[in-house]
């Protein structure tokens, strides 16, 4: 008898994204703001006691290996500790000095030394950039550069992309600088040139002048150290294997800070403080600048109606909520996953790093047990849990094989209302995650055989079982896929594109 496919196993992966994907891509369709009451009136022993015993067990319901956290009560760091192992082949454990990827968490800490600048004169929210860093940047003759500001770069306003396409090296402004939000790590790079150019400093010596002395946050980096070879987390992919160590030589704004628990908890409490900056100058952190649609990157699409709770400030993602205002940012560098989030009246907040692409699957119950309160940004980023179908799938892969795995799916879906179900979408991120992330072509395959089964009217998926009959070398089988997707989507162009190529080869 086949073992049931269950969502209520408590195991299962986070979100799973292609490499092509924007994280997020997926909309809510219904925001729900209530994660309980915000934890204020518990003790703080009682609050740590009840995270040391529902962390472990979240970390194995969601295959986390390694996670650290910072809790930080009335403005002041009042635990941090790691749980689980930097690495899965070696066990080796996660402590209180184990140094983990910031990812995007790296750009509020550049937002604030950037408001430094600010409140030292040497740099203007409003005035063009291109007037401190002339010339024409990567965007060829487009005059909106000279739109672009310090303030747009830091709210995502300034119409560039979160990523030029790979080995492009221009970068598109999409839309007028100001003229709605949309996700942008090129924005933080561009001004981070701009502020190296203005002090004359390497990035890194900057931030450590600025922001890691002044705060005493001896850990971080925004470039790799030789100490962080015995103290640094090895990212984790889809089936739990270790994916290496990020040796960045060349910070960047946006994402390469290495950091601790302990001293992203020591920056979150310098803000709630207040600390380092003009008490105007901090509020600018907090004061919406820019309402934020549900969808992060609206490059080439409509940003879609505002969301009721999510804002932008400067450098961080704002929640306005009946507890009030609080700040949070997330981050996502694939193979693993970190979320911060403060509310300022109550001056409470915490600090979860993970070394897992399945981090952020446990990060409604981590931040339910240990801040509370309403959170609508978990809702907006819409990481899927581990007791999601797709994530039972995942997992149930690991665990029996992919054949198997899709039986007890196929078996367990009867009956059931499509909403239930895993959708195209999400099949074909799990098949994009077995080819591109773990290199399990063969399960890759059959995961996209399943999605076209499941969607045969669908262009993109013929597309993706185009792909991966590709890369198997499968000639015959990759053009036949490419031809009907461009059949049920003559604008396919990437298709038409690999069916010529293709159709070229011997």
């Amino acid at each position: 008898m086949k073992a049931p496919f269950s969502v209520s196993l408590i195991a299962g992966l986070c979100i799973l994204l292609s490499p092509n994907d924007a994280p997020g891509q997926i909309e809510s369709p219904k925001l729900k703001p209530s994660h309980g009451p915000l934890q204020v009136t518990m003790k703080n022993d009682e609050v740590i006691a009840r995270l040391e015993r529902s962390i472990p067990q979240l970390m194995a319901a969601g295959d986390v290996p390694g996670l650290s956290i910072a809790l930080i009560r009335d403005a002041e760091l009042v635990w941090h500790k790691g749980f689980g192992v930097r690495n899965t082949a070696t066990k080796s454990p996660v402590t209180d000095e184990t140094v983990f990827e910031a990812a995007s968490l790296s750009k509020p800490v550049f937002a604030y030394a950037v408001l430094k600048l600010l409140d030292s004169g040497d740099l203007d929210l409003d005035t063009a950039l291109s007037k401190y860093l002339p010339g024409s940047y990567d965007v060829g003759d487009d005059a909106r550069l000279n739109q672009i500001t310090a303030r747009h770069v830091l709210s995502h306003t300034t119409g560039f992309p979160n990523w030029r396409p790979r080995g492009d090296t221009m970068l598109k402004i999409h839309f007028t600088p100001g003229e709605r939000f949309s996700y942008s790590g090129e924005g933080y790079v561009y001004l981070s040139k701009v502020v190296t150019h203005l002090t004359g400093e390497k990035f890194d010596a900057f931030m450590k002048r600025m922001v890691f002395d002044p705060l005493g946050m001896m850990s971080s980096s925004y470039v790799w150290q030789d100490r962080y070879d015995a103290l640094k987390i090895f990212n984790h992919n889809l089936l739990g294997e270790p994916t290496g160590q990020k040796k960045v030589t060349e910070g960047n704004a946006a994402s390469s800070l290495n950091t601790t628990a302990r001293d992203y908890g020591v920056f979150m409490t310098a803000l709630l403080k207040g600390s380092g900056l003009k008490k105007e100058t901090a509020r600018l952190m907090l004061t919406p600048q820019v309402k934020v649609g549900r969808g992060r990157d609206t490059t080439n699409r409509p940003a879609g109606q505002p969301s009721p709770y999510i804002s932008w400030g400067l450098g961080w993602g704002l929640q306005s909520t009946a507890d009030g205002i609080s700040l949070w940012h997330w981050g996502d560098n694939g193979d693993n996953k970190s979320y911060v989030v403060a509310f300022d009246k109550q001056r409470t907040g915490v600090v979860v790093f993970t070394n897992s692409i399945n981090g952020l699957s446990i990060i409604h119950e981590v931040i339910e047990q240990s801040v509370g309160g309403s959170q609508p940004a978990l809702d907006w980023l819409n990481y899927e849990s581990y007791k999601s179908p797709s994530q039972t799938l995942a997992r149930n892969i690991r665990a029996k094989g992919v054949k198997q795995a899709l039986a007890d799916y196929r078996d367990w879906r009867n009956g059931r209302p499509a909403h239930e179900l895993i959708n195209e979408a999400q099949m074909n991120r799990l098949g994009y995650m077995l080819l591109r992330g773990t290199k399990r072509l063969e399960d890759a395959i059959e995961i996209f055989k399943q999605n076209v089964q499941d969607h045969p009217e669908s262009s993109n998926v013929y597309d993706s079982l185009g792909e991966a009959y590709m890369v198997r070398g499968n000639k015959e089988l990759a053009i036949k896929n490419y031809q009907r997707s461009i059949e049920l989507n003559p604008n396919n162009t990437s298709g038409r594109e690999m069916l010529k190529k293709l159709q070229r080869l011997p």
